[in-house]
């Protein structure tokens, strides 16, 4: 069977919570683990909740990015949906991890789209 995309779905545990709370540090983040999972950038759109959290999406040419942060809990949930065999979403896993600081996480892969052949 050929998968058409793989998505990753991540828990990100013990993050930092100013980096969580703050609208255009996520923005700027999930940007750039789209950038070194080799996606292309089509538009993004993210937005702030009182008293805190963001959630948001980054729009690429192989699907998306999408996350929701809970910087009380120093939590996020995060999925990466890629199509196509030039991206490589454990970078971007990479990049959340380090730029938000986790101190634990769970990934998991699955493969969407599943054609014979």
């Amino acid at each position: 069977m050929k998968a058409l995309g793989q998505h990753l779905v991540i828990e990100l545990y013990g993050c930092d919570k100013k980096a969580l709370s703050r609208v255009d540090t996520v923005q700027a983040i999930m940007i750039e683990a789209a950038k070194a999972a080799n996606a292309t950038v089509i538009d993004s759109i993210f937005h702030h909740f009182a008293p805190y959290g963001v959630s948001g999406v980054v729009v690429i040419a192989e699907s998306h990015f999408a996350i929701h942060t809970w910087p009380e809990h120093k939590y996020a949930s995060v999925d990466l949906f890629t199509c196509g065999d030039k991206i490589i979403p454990w970078e971007a896993f990479k990049v959340l991890k380090k730029r938000f600081k986790s101190s634990h996480f769970s990934a998991m892969k699955m493969e969407r789209g599943l054609l014979p052949g």
